[in-house]
């Protein structure tokens, strides 16, 4: 007698343990160094290829200014206190 599954032989989620859960699979499940690793040799691939990204220094403001205001948004940016900031602007 034919299986009920004949067609989707080893597809599909069928039988899994983690239906509807969190997976222990997949870049999202690995621990935040891991990521940080592979991330960081993709973009070393991108540019020895010639196909990353590069900055305009007014790109860089814009993206360095937008950061800045999030994290003052969200309480956590950091303040500088008078020694700090003459040291900054030099």
């Amino acid at each position: 007698m034919p299986s009920s599954n004949q067609g989707n032989q080893g597809k599909g989620r069928q039988g899994s343990a983690n239906q509807g859960g969190s997976s222990n699979r997949g870049f999202a499940s690995m621990d935040p160094n891991r990521q940080r690793e592979i991330a960081s040799e993709g973009g070393k691939a991108a540019h020895q290829k010639g196909t990353a990204h590069e900055f305009t220094p007014e790109e860089a403001r814009q993206a360095g200014s937008k950061g800045g205001q999030a994290a003052h948004e969200k309480g956590t940016a950091h303040e500088f206190d008078s020694e700090e900031a003459r040291e900054a602007g030099r």
